[in-house]
């Protein structure tokens, strides 16, 4: 009588080594970009609170701040993956800028620098209107 060895051999662990890999390079770009999609809501909300600042300190001076200090804020948003500027101020007009911080995980993001002005987000100067949306 022969006996038998359990185990698996070398080609069926190799044929499970290569449905990981193809899984893997299918899943991972998608995970990414799926992440950098929901980080860019760090960008909208910083934004949007820049945005509402400017326009309460109009409201109270004869034209709108060109420094975020000013507004008591900072030149980070709000969890760190980007940096807000102010551009372009004059005194009825200004554009705020959210571009993505070299380093952190929104580094090389498709959708690049946010831009709102006083009229709303501006997809001329920066994202798309369809990174906006997401």
């Amino acid at each position: 009588m022969r006996q038998r060895i359990n185990g698996f051999t070398l080609i069926e662990v190799m044929i499970v080594v290569v449905i990981i890999g193809v899984l893997a390079a299918v899943a991972l770009p998608a995970y990414r970009e799926y992440a950098q999609r929901a980080r860019r809501a760090d960008a909208k909300n910083g934004l949007s609170d820049i945005q509402l600042a400017l326009e309460k300190w109009r409201a109270n001076n004869v034209r709108y701040t060109s420094t975020l200090a000013d507004l008591n804020m900072t030149t980070t948003s709000e969890d760190g993956y980007y940096a807000m500027s102010l551009s372009n101020v004059t005194s009825f007009a200004y554009q705020v800028n959210a571009a993505p911080i070299s380093g952190t995980l929104q580094d090389g993001d498709r959708c690049g620098t946010f831009v709102v002005n006083q009229s709303g987000p501006d997809y001329g100067a920066g994202a798309s209107q369809e990174c906006w949306r997401h």
